[in-house]
């Protein structure tokens, strides 16, 4: 089931935020000093890619220096990609088919806007 939800939603949505995520990434490491925010993008663009069967969980050791680049995230890139994430999650749900799709949409709104503490980890 899951790599049936996986084709259906590179497809349908996952290509296309994947791309938005790398492209994120591209600018932020080319301006040197965001290189962190450029790897976070690159890791959410494979978790974007292919979703189903992982999962995202907050790391623990993730402190202060997070929370500041988090902000400066937000700012600069968070919000495009939530709003990416929300508008193709409310076009899939309009569709029987496209609500699971449109609720992994919903649950990586928030990997979008603040992902530096968060780790992608398989299902178990």
């Amino acid at each position: 089931m899951r790599l049936l939800l996986n084709l259906i939603w590179l497809v349908l949505c996952g290509f296309w935020m994947a791309v938005g995520y790398i492209l994120a990434g591209i600018i932020c490491c080319v301006l040197i000093i965001t290189i962190p925010f450029g790897l976070a993008s690159f890791r959410i663009a494979n978790y974007a890619f292919w979703p189903f069967g992982r999962t995202i969980e907050p790391r623990g050791d993730a402190g202060v220096p997070s929370l500041i680049g988090n902000i400066i995230w937000i700012i600069v890139a968070g919000w495009w990609l939530a709003i990416g994430h929300l508008v193709s999650g409310v076009l899939l749900c309009v569709t029987i088919i496209g609500i699971p799709l449109g609720i992994a949409n919903f649950k990586m709104i928030p990997v979008s806007l603040v992902p530096l503490g968060a780790r992608i980890v398989p299902v178990r």
